[in-house]
């Protein structure tokens, strides 16, 4: 069971997308996770064979259990499990809690995707359906009864395809996604926030520092570069902000990483968390892996991207364990400072305000000039206010050459 954020103790095993016997490698999703924020699409770290599951779906399992054995190419099969000491499946209600190992491996990221929606049980008995959590919401939008719909998942659960094809609707005929039903409670997303942002002001010794930078040059750029786009494929200036974070903090790799123990240990690539505000309250912060390596067109999708499944469903596992920093962008409708609060263990969370036009000194001379207010709350035990005035600095220099 993977930590999916700071504050997670625990998930329950919602599915197993993959059965005994399947070849496996690297960044498949094998399972699906539900956490007190969500289901999450889980992904397996090693390439192979899996041998068996050893957790039944609907078991709540503490961070760190075995969830399944896998066997390397080559290898041979493990013996079958003596008859006499079969796996323990969990009763209804009675979810089996296995043994954790020695020492569960240390997690990062906010976790969370749209709000569930609540499926009433289809069954005159009140049994409940072993059904994935896209299908039980899509059984809802097409009026199918789960009970009627033959399962070919795993264990014989109902799939999104199942159910698509017992509504004969395909793919295509997908409605867009929609918020929240009036009735959703954010009770435990806030109680994973409140209990992840006060284990950061009770241990993480913050230093705030705040500028003010120009936009004129890069938004005129941004002009000429959007005038031959389509609206859907037009870039943003959250996209600039992004953007020059990743690359100023090539310079300043101090801001990026984690601290662990005693000690700060530096980000394996410039991966940020870009903050998302999810309908009906809450907010994640996915990563964008290699955001410095990426041009700004393939960020700008990768962004609409994550933000389309944050609110929908369908987050990754990788894409929630590894954030090496946070960036925060408030858009036109927020206010004109954000002061972050930094997410354990990484060390440092850059904000963006909204973009306003204020009076600007350009030689000797007053002018108005579209500016916005960049923001840094570092962590003082791995770093100090002067490398934090640097990336500031260098942030706005790069956004002074938006060619580059």
């Amino acid at each position: 069971m993977p930590s999916l954020g700071a504050d997670m103790e625990a998930g329950t095993l919602v599915e197993w997308l993959k059965r005994p016997g399947d070849a496996v490698k690297r960044g498949d999703v094998i399972a699906v996770v539900e956490t007190q924020k969500g289901a999450i699409e889980i992904e397996i770290f090693e390439s192979g064979v899996l041998e068996r599951m050893l957790i039944e779906p609907g078991a709540k399992v503490p961070v760190g259990t075995p969830l399944a054995e896998l066997r390397s190419d080559g290898a041979a099969p493990a013996p079958e499990p003596r008859p006499e000491k079969p796996a323990a499946v969990p009763p209804a209600g009675e979810p089996v809690l296995p043994k954790p190992p020695r020492e569960a491996p240390a997690g990062i990221g906010l976790v969370s995707e749209a709000p569930p929606v609540d499926v009433p049980s289809p069954e005159a008995a009140g049994a409940r359906v072993s059904a994935t959590p896209a299908a039980r919401r899509r059984a809802t939008e097409l009026g199918v009864a789960l009970g009627d719909v033959r399962g070919t998942g795993p264990g014989g659960a109902v799939s999104l395809a199942d159910v698509e094809a017992a509504a004969g609707a395909g793919p295509d005929q997908r409605p867009p996604a929609r918020p929240p039903r009036a009735g959703f409670d954010p009770g435990p997303m806030r109680r994973a926030i409140a209990a992840a942002m006060a284990r950061s002001k009770r241990e993480i010794p913050h230093y705030y520092l705040t500028q003010t930078v120009d936009l004129h040059r890069p938004l005129h750029w941004l002009e000429d570069a959007n005038r031959e786009r389509p609206p859907a494929e037009r870039l943003l200036p959250a996209i600039l902000f992004l953007k020059a974070t990743a690359l100023a903090l090539r310079k300043l790799p101090e801001l990026n990483g984690f601290w662990s123990g005693d000690g700060f240990r530096a980000g394996p690539g410039i991966h940020p968390g870009w903050a998302v505000s999810l309908r009906g309250g809450g907010l994640v912060a996915p990563a964008i892996h290699d955001a410095d390596q990426k041009a700004l067109p393939e960020l700008m999708m990768k962004v609409r991207d994550l933000v389309r499944r944050a609110r929908t469903g369908g987050l990754r596992s990788s894409e929630l364990t590894d954030p090496t920093i946070t960036v925060t962008s408030l858009g036109e409708r927020g206010a004109e400072t954000v002061i972050g609060v930094i997410y354990p263990p990484q060390v440092a969370i850059v904000g963006f305000g909204r973009i306003v036009e204020r009076p600007w000194a350009i030689d000797g001379a007053l002018a108005a000039r579209p500016v916005v207010s960049v923001s840094l709350a570092a962590d003082h035990r791995a770093s100090d206010g002067h490398r934090g005035g640097l990336l500031l600095a260098e942030i706005e220099r790069l956004l002074q050459e938006p060619d580059a």
